[in-house]
């Protein structure tokens, strides 16, 4: 079976741990901070739904997306669901679906170096608000 033709709400949910992963890399790797709670206030909103959602919105306007990407994205986005954590909307929780699925795609197919562009594409000039004096 091809990864692509993979159920979307598996790639889903292997990518939303990679995306995690790759987020706390990043920030651990860049950011100057040593506090784990701080490093955490940093990481919620980069894999908040909402944080997922609002990027994917972004990356699609800016044309970022391979055609196989999309077409990943968009399987995971319309798959037919009946539920969605209670702290977000359905769109939302679709949106945030799709980046995830994206995610699991390009892991799986060892598309390494595409992450690493997805990551820096979405960490951008938001990464590291906090240093440590702050707290």
């Amino acid at each position: 079976m091809e990864i692509k033709n993979m159920n979307s709400l598996t790639l889903a949910y292997i990518g939303d741990a990679i995306y995690e992963i790759y987020i706390r890399k990043y920030l651990v790797m860049n950011c100057k901070l040593s506090k784990v709670k701080t490093l955490q206030k940093e990481a919620v909103k980069f894999v908040s739904a909402r944080g997922q959602a609002d990027f994917l919105k972004k990356l699609i306007d800016e044309n970022f997306l391979t055609p196989i990407e999309t077409e990943v994205m968009l399987r995971a986005r319309n798959h037919k669901t009946t539920s969605h954590p209670k702290n977000t909307d359905i769109i939302v929780y679709k949106y945030a679906t799709g980046l995830e699925a994206i995610f699991g795609y390009l892991y799986l197919e060892e598309h390494y170096q595409r992450l690493e562009e997805w990551v820096e594409r979405i960490v951008g000039e938001k990464v590291c608000l906090y240093t440590e004096k702050m707290l």
